[in-house]
């Protein structure tokens, strides 16, 4: 296959991948090809007869592998947004192959002997060179033969059983939609939302997004079509509950394997956590007071509808609460909240503002689908930096909740520029302009802070470039950039009548922001429920064996003290895809241990006069240009100038 676009880089400006060009028989060639030429560099890394230098080691080992490189990245940015039968079928396939591809590097005993004898007194090298054996010695580099057979094998049926897991949720957010046949039953929803959802049958579908309390339940009117919608979200996928319950005992012997108790121990030991003890003293501090604000709201939302409420009645009534207290709802502000207004008035003004970067629409650069965007990104002088892409539509092919990946990884040693991409699930009209709630703006704020965490990354080895930092940091730089969504310059610079351009009147920005801290008990129970859950799968022991997922997941919540009725965790067992499908197993605290951090930086800007170029400059320097080339903490401190403390976090939540 001659003219394979992935055998060669691609000749697009910063080698956007050529997706004009791409086909689904290029991939699995790509692949095979990739995984063949890096095992051919490893190989003679590893069978050198030279004294092991950084450069003839590791950097050889940083430059190995491009046309593998260059296809994954394609391929898995494809399979989660632009789906297809041909892609799931190929993923099936090609998943174990990659995962015995990567055990035959980090397994490679010849390689692993000559990497303990490289030496550097390069700080950036340093670091780097730590990071590949802590990578090595995770991966089992010193087990024994039996040892790395049985290795093998639990890697590559967790690989395997993580795409079925994945594939299954896919499917669930279509076979479980909530279908109606009277548009009546969707009242609370406007017309251009009903439109949006009929059938070529003419029913009407309404298809799941990756979370238990679907945003449609704070509109729809209907009691009983609220509890079907509620029942369809809870129960969907249900054959992933034994997948699950598999994974998490393969994952519990393997941690033993590699000397650990329980898979969350081996987890965090990588992270800056570093032990469950760290992990389990933070969630501590919010269980008790969370729940507590949680029984609050729950009895003033009774005592508004007139009943005890279910958990398909909460997302209604509060917003029904919220209407009376702060005397607006998210249909007060759409109109406000125009998608591209948000994006070129909002989240550019913001990043120029702080940063002086530019974006210009590259309207001659194509996505994979006619719905991404391509924009160039300048720096204040001019010069280029990179390529940022958004997908913000929600498809049927697409999974559900909202992402950002590189396309390609910044990287001095290559003399490549970032490419990033950054993924909404927001539901497109069937006419007119596309507006947001204001939980979708929050969304959109958030993930561009990944994609600036990818754009201004500035180091030299692709291992450590942009968002190549543990997972409980990567939200950090994320969760930071939401703080603009509500800042008045920025506020008043994009929140304007998608009509008639007036600004949003003066009395609902300030009710919008009053509103900030409403529900919180509600939101900090979904999501430390989640957390917990995912901890009480990832604390099994080797050997521990669990039958009935639905009741273990029951009595992980009781026992954790989080078992809210009222309040279901963000996600159950059967869709928690975060866990069981994306990589962060054991590690769904990250986002509360990042916000801690998140909540002393925006003290940070607020003490420094906020939106200032100077401020920018300094978080850009000390903190997002840095990827995963020093240890996070301290980038961290230099940016801050001391350790960080939980009590801004507990102020912010009302948990103080």
């Amino acid at each position: 296959m001659a003219e394979n676009p992935f055998f060669a880089p691609s000749d697009l400006p910063y080698e956007l991948p050529p997706f004009a060009e791409i086909r689904e028989e290029h991939y699995l060639p790509a692949f095979r090809r990739g995984m063949a030429e890096q095992l051919a560099e490893v190989e003679a890394i590893a069978g050198s007869t030279e004294p092991p230098t950084f450069d003839d080691t590791i950097a050889a080992l940083e430059r190995s592998g491009r046309v593998l490189d260059r296809t994954a990245t394609a391929f898995f940015s494809i399979a989660s947004s632009n789906s297809s039968d041909g892609i799931m079928e190929i993923e099936k396939e090609i998943s174990p192959e990659l995962t015995r591809h990567s055990d035959s590097i980090r397994l490679n005993r010849a390689l692993w002997a000559r990497i303990k004898q490289v030496t550097t007194s390069d700080p950036e090298e340093a670091w780097l060179l730590q990071k590949y054996r802590e990578d090595f010695i995770r991966a089992g580099a010193d087990l024994s033969e039996t040892e790395q057979a049985r290795l093998r094998e639990l890697n590559e049926e967790l690989s395997r059983l993580s795409t079925e897991f994945a594939q299954a949720l896919l499917k669930a957010a279509t076979e479980a939609a909530l279908v109606v046949k009277d548009p009546a039953e969707l009242d609370g929803f406007d017309q251009a939302r009903i439109d949006s959802l009929r059938q070529d049958d003419g029913t009407y579908a309404l298809p799941l997004l990756n979370f238990t309390a679907q945003p449609a339940l704070s509109q729809l009117t209907n009691r009983e079509v609220r509890r079907r919608l509620f029942e369809l979200s809870v129960g969907r996928a249900p054959g992933n509950f034994a997948i699950a319950a598999r994974m998490a005992a393969l994952r519990a012997e393997r941690a033993a394997l590699l000397g650990f108790p329980d898979h969350a121990s081996y987890v965090v030991a990588d992270q800056t956590a570093k032990t469950v003890e760290a992990v389990e003293e933070m969630l501590g501090q919010l269980v008790g007071p969370a729940v507590r604000n949680a029984g609050r709201e729950a009895e003033e939302l009774a005592q508004q509808a007139g009943f005890p409420i279910e958990p398909w009645d909460w997302p209604y009534y509060s917003e029904q609460v919220r209407k009376a207290r702060y005397d607006f709802d998210d249909s007060a502000v759409r109109p406000y909240f125009e998608l591209e207004r948000v994006y070129r008035d909002g989240i550019f003004f913001a990043a120029g503002k702080l940063y002086g970067v530019t974006f210009e629409e590259r309207s001659d650069l194509a996505g994979y689908h006619p719905d991404v965007k391509v924009f160039e990104v300048f720096e204040e002088d001019g010069s280029a930096l990179g390529l940022f892409l958004l997908d913000p539509y929600a498809r049927a092919n697409k999974r559900g909740g909202a992402w950002m990946n590189n396309l390609v990884d910044q990287s001095l040693l290559f003399g490549l520029r970032p490419v990033v991409l950054n993924n909404l699930n927001v539901t497109k009209p069937a006419s007119g302009p596309t507006l947001l709630t204001y939980d979708e703006v929050t969304t959109a704020f958030h993930e561009f802070g990944h994609a600036l965490h990818g754009l201004f990354s500035k180091v030299r080895f692709p291992r450590v470039s942009g968002t190549s930092v543990p997972r409980d940091f990567v939200e950090y730089p994320s969760q930071v950039n939401e703080m603009w969504v509500t800042w008045p310059e920025v506020l008043a610079n994009y929140a304007r009548h998608h009509e008639t351009g007036e600004p949003m009147p003066a009395e609902l920005v300030e009710k919008l922001t009053a509103a900030e801290t409403f529900n919180q008990g509600f939101k900090t129970v979904e999501y430390l429920a989640a957390t917990l859950l995912d901890w009480a799968w990832h604390r099994l022991a080797p050997g521990e064996e669990v039958a009935d997922a639905e009741a273990f997941e029951a009595a992980a919540l009781e026992r954790a003290g989080i078992a809210v009725p009222q309040v279901r965790p963000r996600y159950r067992t059967n869709y928690f895809a975060h866990i069981f499908a994306g990589g962060y197993s054991a590690g769904y605290y990250s986002y509360i241990w990042s916000e801690v951090l998140d909540a002393e930086s925006v003290e940070w800007f607020k003490e420094n006069g906020g939106l200032r170029r100077e401020n920018g400059e300094h978080f850009r320097r000390e903190l997002l240009s840095r990827g995963g080339s020093l240890d996070p903490l301290s980038a961290f401190r230099n940016f801050r100038g001391r350790e960080p403390r939980i009590e801004p976090l507990l102020k912010r939540r009302g948990l103080d």
